[in-house]
């Protein structure tokens, strides 16, 4: 994208990514610090209370022993905190941001909204309304550029059907980008990633390789429309066909990758997750950058902390830091078998010390 230069007037490319460190999910927090950082807000068991494996206390139990509307929380990190209304529905809420992932600013702005959205399709829900969240150097970039991001947003929520009632912004010195959304989910028909089974197939609904791609995209600025249109696409319609299938376990695959979100799920679950790592889809040209050397730095953060839990089998470096890439928008990856998306493992009784399996 091209605007015109504040001091000099003339046309000059403005490459957003340049303008932050990192780049979409890529730029959360690491994994293991950012469950440290939490530890402290969850209270200790009730005198008599057994966890399961990887299993913490509701964090309701710090309200006054109002758990029961809490049905989602702190807990097990899934994607969004669910609270029962009392009227047979429950409230889904999230809030999702970060840093350009592509130089421009409409696209930018598709991506974000479509990866806040995801949230509550990975619970099950339905988004009804999302808040901008607004980051932007004022004094260095056009705010004609931010009212691009915005626009693009506006774009994908329309396409969801879910309303954008304002927000907030701040000047800050890297753009930042997001929603917090609200919508609406049956508490009885929940997807949630504590819920997964022995013997239930693994389904992901949309190829890895977003990252790679990204992070190829900040250093040479080469644009990947088929990458675009991957993160800029909903999660709705696999949402779906999740709960159409009865599916009551998901979750999406976003900065942790998918080993990152899989070993959550399976530590939440209580069993062992095994991978068919020649299943797994990939974009076009996601290999090939990444044997040219373009991998993010969340994406070897993931993999470190997931290696502890991890029987790699012959699965060499290349295959697992694919496997651990850090997705921006991605898909949903369901305990079930979805019509149309493909089968990449299944979920198998506990093996002590290991959550994941390449085989």
């Amino acid at each position: 994208m091209k605007t015109v230069g504040p001091a000099t007037g003339s046309a000059a490319p403005v490459r957003l990514t340049s303008y932050a460190r990192g780049g979409g999910c890529a730029c959360k927090i690491p994994p293991g610090e950012l469950e440290a950082m939490v530890a402290g807000l969850l209270p200790p068991p009730s005198p008599g209370q057994t966890l399961g494996p990887g299993q913490t206390p509701s964090p309701g139990q710090a309200l006054g022993g109002d758990e029961d509307r809490l049905l989602v929380g702190l807990d097990d990190g899934d994607d969004a905190a669910v609270v029962r209304t009392g009227d047979g529905t429950a409230v889904v809420s999230t809030a999702d941001f970060f840093t350009p992932v592509v130089d421009d600013a409409r696209d930018w702005g598709r991506i974000a909204a479509a990866n806040a959205l995801s949230d509550v399709y990975a619970m099950g829900g339905r988004p009804l309304v999302g808040l901008n969240l607004l980051g932007w150097p004022r004094d260095v970039l056009p705010a004609e550029l931010a009212g691009e991001v915005l626009a693009g947003a506006l774009d994908v929520a329309r396409a969801a059907g879910c309303l954008v009632g304002g927000g907030h912004s701040i000047d800050s010195p890297e753009p930042l980008y997001g929603m917090a959304v609200t919508g609406l989910v049956d508490p009885d028909r929940l997807l949630r990633n504590d819920a997964g089974r022995p013997g239930v197939p693994l389904t992901l609904t949309k190829p890895l390789g977003v990252g790679i791609l990204n992070n190829r995209h900040k250093r040479t600025g080469e644009v990947f429309a088929h990458a675009v249109a991957v993160m800029a696409a909903l999660n709705d319609k696999a949402s779906a066909a999740a709960l159409e299938a009865g599916a009551v376990c998901a979750t999406d695959v976003t900065g942790f990758g998918l080993l990152g979100h899989l070993h959550k799920l399976a530590r939440a679950s209580g069993v062992t997750a095994v991978v068919d790592a020649a299943a797994v889809p990939v974009l076009d040209g996601a290999r090939e950058s990444l044997r040219a050397g373009y991998v993010s730095g969340g994406t070897r953060r993931n993999l470190d902390w997931v290696r502890p839990h991890l029987d790699a089998g012959r699965a060499g470096e290349d295959q697992l830091r694919l496997l651990a890439d850090a997705q921006t928008s991605g898909g949903l990856l369901v305990a079930g078998e979805i019509p149309g998306h493909p089968v990449i493992g299944e979920l198998v009784p506990a093996v002590a010390g290991t959550t994941l399996v390449i085989r």
